[in-house]
Parts: C-alpha cells; structure tokens; sequence
C-alpha cells in the first residue's frame, strides 16, 4: 500500500517517486498528411458517389431503373424480423420463384470488401423474380378482386328465391364506383 510521504514543499507518494524513476515512454511520430487535404479529399469522392443528390432522406431501398436486368424485376422482400431468419418464409419464396441478387451484379449496393454474398438492408434482402411471372401474379391477384366486388355486387342486388325482386328503382341499390372523399357527419 502506498502512504504518503509527508515534506515541506507537499505530498508526495511513492508511487509518483516511482514513475519518475522509469525511462521515458516514447511516443509514435506525428502524420506527415495534411487532415483539411485528406477531409476535401472525402468530400470530393462523397459528392462524386452522391451525383450532387442531398444524402439526408434518400430512400434506403431505392434501386435504379437501369441497373434492373431487362426481363426481370426486383423487390425487397424480408430476411429477418428482429435479426432472426425465418427458413419457412425464404422456401416460400424460392418455391414462387423469387431468387437473392448476388452482390457480384452490383458490387456497389453493398460495402467494400464485404463477404456477403447478397445485398442486404436493414432485415431486407434484395431478390429477382421474371418479369412474365411477376405480372402473371398481378394479374391473378387483379382478377380475384374484381371477382370479390362482383360477389358482393350480385349479393346486394339479388334477394332469396321466392321473395320480391330488387328491380324497382326505389329498392334497387345504388353502388358507385369511384374514389371520392365520404362525408363526415356533424353532431
């Protein structure tokens, strides 16, 4: 245990007496490089990789138009819920068609010298599917819709079997079609 060492200019401690008994330690050479050179140097290759585009609010799942191969489309579609891989969902995915886009296509979406083999953001996983099957899909998905409305169109007009019909103008329901704002009703 260290105690002080009591004389009249002050307090001392043996452990200060030691540090100045031990040779000085010798610190590494100052950088030769310029910091403003080297900060403008950044700048520059920021705003070159930006194309003159404000950073702050890019949308971090855009991808450019043209690097999209012609007769395929691209989605993000999700690889993990709170860093957890879900195995089910990715065969599902495989099993639609969807496959990952290898970084080797578009080395600049990921960092440099990753080892990731797919491009990744934020639980996202950036996947290709042909474009004929994508649409086919929507289409499929389009006509199912329009086939729902239908139902409930034929639903609100018809009336069970042996009942009244609905064809006189003061019962027949009126549908409309359209996008328009509903009213709010006043209290």
């Amino acid at each position: 245990m260290n105690t002080p060492i009591v004389s009249k200019k002050g307090m001392f401690s043996k452990a200060a007496s030691a540090v100045k008994e031990t040779p000085e330690v010798i610190r590494p050479p100052m950088r030769e490089d310029d910091p403003k050179a080297r900060a403008a140097q950044r700048a520059a290759q920021l705003r070159e990789h930006s194309n003159g585009e404000v950073v702050d609010g890019i949308d971090d799942f855009y991808v450019p138009l043209d690097i999209i191969p012609d007769g395929w489309t691209y989605e993000w579609k999700r690889h993990t819920t709170y860093g957890a891989e879900d195995p089910a969902y990715q065969v599902q995915l495989a099993r639609s068609g969807w496959t990952a886009v290898p970084v080797s296509r578009h080395p600049n979406m990921m960092p440099q010298n990753t080892q990731m083999q797919i491009i990744t953001r934020k639980g996202m996983i950036l996947m290709e599917c042909p474009t004929e099957i994508v649409q086919e899909r929507v289409d499929a998905e389009r006509r199912k819709a329009r086939l729902q409305v239908a139902h409930k169109e034929a639903q609100l007009a018809g009336t069970p079997e042996g009942t009244m019909t609905r064809d006189h103008a003061r019962v027949r329901p009126t549908i409309k079609k359209g996008y328009e704002p509903m009213p709010i009703p006043e209290d």
